[in-house]
């Protein structure tokens, strides 16, 4: 009795199995948690698409888009963010000293 040795039915190469891959989309999803005595030290959620950028935007999924660490313009979009981070406080303490002001008086 003997055995025939055979291949993929279909003569799936390495190339045709990554672009059915990226053509329809991979995720893996993993949470890893450290706790000592029941207190939560560590969480770290990992999730991984593999898929085409059209795939991806077709799922809804552009994270990259909008990211600023991702953009030629971040450190422009960090200072910018200072800035206005800045200018937030200022007037916030503009508002709590009219309070005070307000209240001294009424």
């Amino acid at each position: 009795m003997g055995y025939d040795i055979q291949g993929p039915a279909q003569g799936d190469g390495l190339a045709d199995v990554l672009e059915r891959i990226l053509d329809k989309g991979v995720v893996i999803a993993g949470d890893v948690s450290v706790s000592l005595v029941g207190i939560e030290l560590l969480t770290i959620r990992l999730r991984l698409l593999i898929a085409t950028v059209d795939k991806a935007k077709e799922m809804g999924i552009n994270w990259w888009e909008s990211d600023p660490g991702l953009s030629a313009d971040a450190e422009a979009l960090r200072v910018e963010n200072t800035a206005l981070q800045d200018r937030i406080e200022a007037l916030e303490s503009r508002i709590t000293a009219l309070d005070h002001e307000r209240q001294a008086t009424g």
